[in-house]
């Protein structure tokens, strides 16, 4: 069995990466284009067997394995009677679409790409700029594989069938094997003249951007699907899909949940007290919030409609603002004397400590809402 990793001047451990260079560069090397002669077209053959198994991951494993890297396609049993025969004689032909040249074009695959938005994005939408690095179509060759000016040629040693069938004997008989034709790959053609810039894949990794309009009340984990935007399939074929999830960067003054938003806003004692009119910073601009003589410290003030946009369906979530209502602690002689004498007049000068049941914040919290109903 030849070594191919010699054949390329890779090591065992190389990556794909490094593969697909190596070859490249003997490649143009070798080409009939740049070196003609019997020589150099039979070393150029060899550089493209080794690049053909080496790339495969399944041929790749097989080859490690010490195995036959085109191995594994039908086995029959008995003189003139293939496993695909009887496939078809009791499935009805089930099997028979498998049988015959493969397609050099194949469908890429799907795409999976990450966009970090701002909350403000994910509130309201809108449009992001993405760079991605996928596989396109090669420009060169326009996805045939071939180099420009040339074409294909049916495989000698397939007659262009895809595949070859040999028999051996065995105390069972004859045992006929079909596998796929070593020389043309199972697709029953051979290219004449490899396209250089892409190996004859068809296609080439490139970086490009990709204007992606967000659509309002995404949030974390949420998937955008953009058809037609993901790997160029080889041989030209047409491209998979590309998948945009979406990851909303923290806020350093609003937390989502769900739809509603969150916020903490810090008031003095005396306008919890006595009652104020606050200026709020939301997504949609300053917001007047009118603070209740006699406000405490765990009170909430919900803002109608001023939170996330809904996903599916209309409307928007609501701003809730939590109030801390902060104690102040360094006072002069003059505010000590002033809280001394409002504490005197409300007789909290010598106050006592009452136990509060548990949850009774919250059994009070309802009782108010059935009330109000």
């Amino acid at each position: 069995m030849n070594d191919y990793y010699a054949e390329l001047g890779v090591s065992r451990d190389a990556t794909p990466q490094d593969i697909k260079r190596a070859y490249r560069k003997m490649a143009r090397t070798l080409h009939p284009d740049v070196n003609p002669g019997a020589e150099a077209e039979a070393e150029f053959k060899k550089v493209s067997q080794a690049y053909d198994v080496l790339s495969d991951p399944t041929k790749r494993a097989a080859y490690d394995r010490g195995q036959d890297p085109y191995a594994g396609a039908d086995q029959t049993f008995g003189q003139g009677f293939s496993f695909s025969d009887i496939m078809d004689a009791f499935f009805g032909g089930a099997a028979a679409g498998t049988r015959g040249p493969r397609s050099r074009v194949q469908r890429g695959q799907d795409a999976l790409v990450r966009l970090d938005i701002d909350l403000r994005t994910a509130v309201f939408g809108g449009q992001e700029t993405l760079v991605i690095d996928t596989a396109v179509r090669c420009s060169t060759c326009t996805g045939s594989g071939s180099q420009p000016g040339t074409g294909t040629r049916t495989c000698a040693a397939c007659a262009g069938r895809g595949e070859v069938q040999t028999v051996q004997r065995s105390f069972l008989g004859q045992v006929m094997t079909t596998r796929a034709c070593h020389e043309c790959r199972g697709y029953g053609e051979l290219i004449e003249q490899p396209c250089v810039d892409c190996a004859g894949e068809g296609r080439i990794r490139s970086r490009r951007d990709l204007t992606l309009k967000v659509p309002a009340g995404v949030d974390s984990g949420t998937r955008i699907q953009l058809t037609g935007e993901g790997e160029v399939g080889s041989g030209g074929g047409g491209p998979g899909d590309l998948y945009v999830e979406i990851a909303v960067r923290p806020h350093e003054t609003f937390q989502r949940r769900g739809d509603d938003l969150h916020c903490t806003v810090q008031v003095p004692m005396t306008a919890a007290a006595l009652g104020a009119t606050l200026t709020v910073d939301t997504f949609d601009g300053p917001t007047e919030v009118d603070l209740r003589a006699g406000s405490q410290g765990q009170d909430i003030i919900t803002l109608h409609g001023q939170g996330v946009t809904h996903l599916r369906g209309t409307g928007r979530g609501d701003l809730l603002v939590h109030l801390d209502v902060r104690v102040p602690t360094k006072l002069d002689d003059r505010q000590r004397e002033l809280l001394a004498q409002l504490a005197e007049e409300r007789g909290e000068s010598r106050p006592e400590g009452r136990m509060t049941p548990a949850n009774a914040g919250l059994f009070g919290k309802l009782k108010e809402a059935f009330s109000q109903r």
